[in-house]
């Protein structure tokens, strides 16, 4: 049985900062590394090349890293599979979780029933993608592997956490 623990937990909504400046202020969440415009080589929406412009803040919260979504382009998207553009909902999207090799692991996904609603691929090369699981878990999964850079990632956030000396948001670039 694989050990495959939940790295994070990603929410959608229309606007990152204030997002994460209601959680940081409502859970003591953060500080946050805010990212406009995450720079996509490669895009594959259901099996389509589609383009998709999105912002995320990434905190710490607790023992769990925390993402705010929103996407900056109108269309179908991931996002929009969830929450339909217009709709003015938000919430849970997806949770996130390291595997070994991303082709495997949606393949395995795949093999199980479940579509591969994104296949991403940032400008850097580092790819991810969300399995649709909404039917069984209400929500999407978010495959990607643990590369240095990302574990790097993921411990920066986790040794910010709680030192607002910059400020609850903090602007990075990614990709």
């Amino acid at each position: 049985m694989p050990d495959l623990p939940i790295r994070q937990i990603a929410y959608f909504v229309p606007d990152i900062r204030s997002a994460a400046q209601a959680h940081a202020e409502a859970f003591g969440s953060g500080p946050y590394f805010v990212a406009d415009n995450i720079p996509l080589k490669r895009s594959v929406h259901r099996g389509v090349e589609r383009a998709l412009d999105h912002s995320s803040a990434y905190g710490q919260w607790g023992e769990g890293m925390i993402e705010f979504c929103q996407q900056n382009n109108p269309g179908p998207s991931a996002f929009h599979d969830v929450y339909p553009e217009g709709s003015g909902r938000t919430g849970l999207h997806h949770v996130a979780l390291f595997v070994e090799d991303v082709a495997e692991a949606s393949e395995t996904w795949k093999a199980r029933g479940h579509e591969i609603a994104l296949d991403a691929t940032m400008n850097d090369g580092f790819r991810y993608v969300f399995v649709d699981t909404l039917q069984c878990y209400g929500h999407m999964l978010e495959l990607y592997a643990p590369l240095p850079a990302l574990t790097g990632f993921y411990a920066l956030v986790r040794a910010s956490a709680g030192d607002m000396s910059q400020g609850v948001l903090r602007d990075i670039a990614l990709g």
